[in-house]
């Protein structure tokens, strides 16, 4: 297992931190024009403060990668950026962009979405490892398994406040492993969007800010936050999808149901979507749980 020790300002830690409730955090780049590779989904993401603060201070569970507009990583993640506001957030990624921006601009940032974040007290701070050099900018990956990134480890594992997941995954493998990250709301929405090429499954619709990610089973009636219990749908299908007059079969085709005429005497655009296939994710495990799909179909649809 891996780690990624990242630098970040400590207004970014301290609002964080202080945040209660937060399940997920969004470790953003100013412009994102390289994909973040250093770890992989399950390792840990450190929060090192900048100098003279050189210490690790916390860390997240690395989930995913994506570059979007600044406007919906505000929306997905609001406060969960380490800003207060979106203008607050305009201000701090402008600061560290190479090009001025205007603030009408809805310019790409670069997302690492981060799950389970954990902030040390300040008398649990790590100070950073040996071969830390003063020249690093972004951050440094190490190995867990070996030193130095071994003492980081230990650090983290024996820690008085380490988290539950870390003690959990320990125990079970004694030596540091990838620990699955359960995604927050935010994480959900960006990674089912990314799934589906941004593409609305149904009807191929690419005006990102009229698409939504929509549970198949809702989180009110315990669905998860995960891509498999998700699709990208335009916002008029998702609004019908919850309300039961739209759903998607378990042979992944468009069902529409007759409660539309009867109650709203129209939704002749809908109906020519009807037994129409979905757009299918690339990757077979980002495929729409077909269990999910039986309970929509069984519990939400109005036939």
């Amino acid at each position: 297992m891996h780690a990624f020790v990242g630098v970040t300002d400590r207004d970014w830690f301290e609002l964080l931190r202080d945040t209660p409730g937060l399940d997920e955090v969004n470790f953003w780049q100013p412009s994102g024009n390289r994909e973040f590779r250093a770890i992989s989904p399950g390792e840990l993401f450190l929060f090192k403060l900048r100098a003279p603060l050189d210490f690790i201070v916390g860390w997240g569970v690395f989930a995913h990668w994506s570059r979007i507009p600044i406007s919906l990583a505000w929306e997905s993640f609001g406060v969960s950026n380490g800003a207060r506001s979106f203008s607050e957030m305009r201000r701090l990624v402008g600061r560290h962009r190479p090009q001025p921006t205007s603030n009408t601009s809805d310019y790409p940032i670069g997302c690492i979405l981060l799950e389970q974040p954990f902030f040390l007290p300040q008398d649990a701070w790590i100070p950073i490892p040996s071969d830390w050099a003063p020249n690093i900018v972004t951050g440094k990956t190490y190995d867990l398994s070996v030193e130095p990134g071994l003492s980081i480890w230990k650090n983290l594992h024996f820690g008085s406040s380490v988290s539950n997941a870390i003690r959990e995954e320990s125990a079970r493998y004694g030596e540091p492993v990838t620990i699955l990250p359960r995604l927050g709301q935010g994480s959900f929405r960006v990674m089912v969007t990314d799934a589906y090429e941004r593409r609305c499954a149904v009807t191929n619709e690419r005006t990102l800010p009229a698409l939504d990610a929509a549970h198949i089973m809702s989180f009110s009636e315990k669905g998860v936050n995960t891509v498999s219990n998700g699709i990208l749908l335009r916002r008029d299908l998702h609004a019908l999808f919850d309300r039961g007059y739209l759903t998607i079969t378990p042979s992944m085709a468009v069902e529409v149901s007759k409660r539309i005429r009867e109650e709203f005497e129209n939704g002749r655009d809908y109906y020519r979507l009807q037994g129409s296939s979905i757009r299918l994710p690339a990757n077979p495990e980002e495929h729409p749980s077909k269990a999910y799909l039986e309970w929509h179909n069984d519990n939400i649809y109005l036939g």
